[in-house]
């Protein structure tokens, strides 16, 4: 039985790697277990608020702060991009991966380009306004919507 230790692991180094979190299958695939085994393991870490799991699939659709899937929030990091679940994560990414990065998003209200930068650990001063409908301790009720 592989553990949840061993599963965060494999799936936030595939993240990194490949610029999205893996599926059950290639996690079944990588620890010659089947699919119902690592579904169950995502499941796991979802029990723990560690990953967002679509509700019809099981699969991951976050593993925070990188999305599985695209979003307005693209973040550049040395050769190799990844979508982030919100402003807030485009950050995490950058901290997560202790690199400068430039962040392609875009105003939510009009659509206008809000390029934002990571340099030394620190976002560039930029204008704007982030804007969290939901408080923090919400988050995990819906973290798709949040």
């Amino acid at each position: 039985m592989v553990s949840e230790a061993e599963v965060q692991q494999y799936v936030y180094r595939t993240t990194v790697e490949r610029g999205r979190p893996p599926l059950s299958a290639e996690l079944a695939a990588a620890f010659g277990i089947d699919t119902a085994e690592a579904l169950a393991a995502f499941r796991g870490l979802r029990s723990r608020r560690l990953l967002a799991l679509a509700p019809e699939s099981g699969e991951i659709v976050m593993a925070p702060p990188f999305s599985a899937v695209p979003t307005p929030f693209l973040v550049t990091a040395g050769a190799r991009s990844y979508f982030a679940n919100c402003v807030w994560d485009s950050f995490g990414i950058a901290a997560a991966l202790g690199q400068d990065a430039e962040v392609a998003a875009s105003c939510a209200c009009c659509g206008e380009p809000m390029p934002l930068q990571v340099r030394d650990g620190q976002p560039v001063p930029a204008p704007g306004v982030a804007h969290f409908a939901v408080p923090a301790a919400q988050w995990w009720d819906d973290l798709v919507y949040t």
